[in-house]
């Protein structure tokens, strides 16, 4: 568990996938760190899945990261979906971007293997604009995010297989972000065991960046 003092769980919309160090943080970022479980069908969380695979598999898992934030992965930049798929992220920008916002035309693909994680950081604005939205297939895993200046302030999200987050605002400047590793993954004292963990993670524009794609992915979750 990060930080330490009293634990508070969020009794809201978010009832059983949030919990926090306490009700400010709670009620500061509530609109900044969002979970939708269920997001995804069954069926939907397949179809990416499927389309991902091949792709994926001819990649390496890699054990070091340009900016040292994550081990045990692959990933790909992907701009070419199917039809099935484009739906799909059609509904991740109707529910997580503003109706000014625009997208990088390419969506970031993570697979973290089973013993995979990612280290606490906060995503460069060279890289992406003011908000992240991220689908997890596979397997369930911890999401932990923690105040840069105050690490007593802290957030914990549960994702598991077919949700989707959002990180936006205050969460994504003020806050590290990170992947919990296999033998941490607890939400509460709820064990959550990890297995190999894909994202899809859509992210705005960078501020005064007209076109073009950021020249390294960034290490978002």
């Amino acid at each position: 568990m990060a930080g330490g003092g009293q634990v508070v769980l969020r009794t809201l919309s978010q009832q059983g996938w949030v919990r926090g160090s306490g009700p400010a943080v709670l009620s500061r970022l509530q609109d900044a760190a969002v979970v939708r479980p269920g997001f995804l069908t069954a069926a939907e969380e397949e179809t990416l899945s499927r389309e991902l695979e091949p792709e994926l598999r001819r990649r390496r898992y890699e054990y070091d990261h340009w900016d040292a934030a994550i081990h045990g992965f692959r990933e790909t930049e992907k701009s070419r979906w199917s039809e099935a798929s484009r739906a799909i992220l059609r509904r991740v920008q109707a529910a997580a971007f503003g109706p000014g916002q625009s997208l990088l035309s390419s969506v970031h693909v993570l697979d973290l293997e089973p013993r995979g994680y990612i280290k606490p950081h906060v995503d460069s604005i060279k890289f992406c604009g003011s908000t992240i939205a991220g689908l997890s297939l596979l397997s369930p895993s911890i999401m932990r995010l923690v105040h840069t200046q105050e690490p007593g302030e802290w957030l914990e999200l549960l994702l598991e297989p077919g949700s989707l987050y959002i990180l936006r605002g205050l969460a994504r400047y003020d806050f590290s972000h990170e992947i919990l590793r296999d033998e941490e993954s607890f939400f509460g004292e709820r064990r959550i065991p990890r297995g190999r963990r894909i994202s899809v993670i859509c992210r705005s524009l960078p501020e005064g960046r007209g076109s073009g794609e950021p020249g390294q992915p960034p290490p978002a979750c």
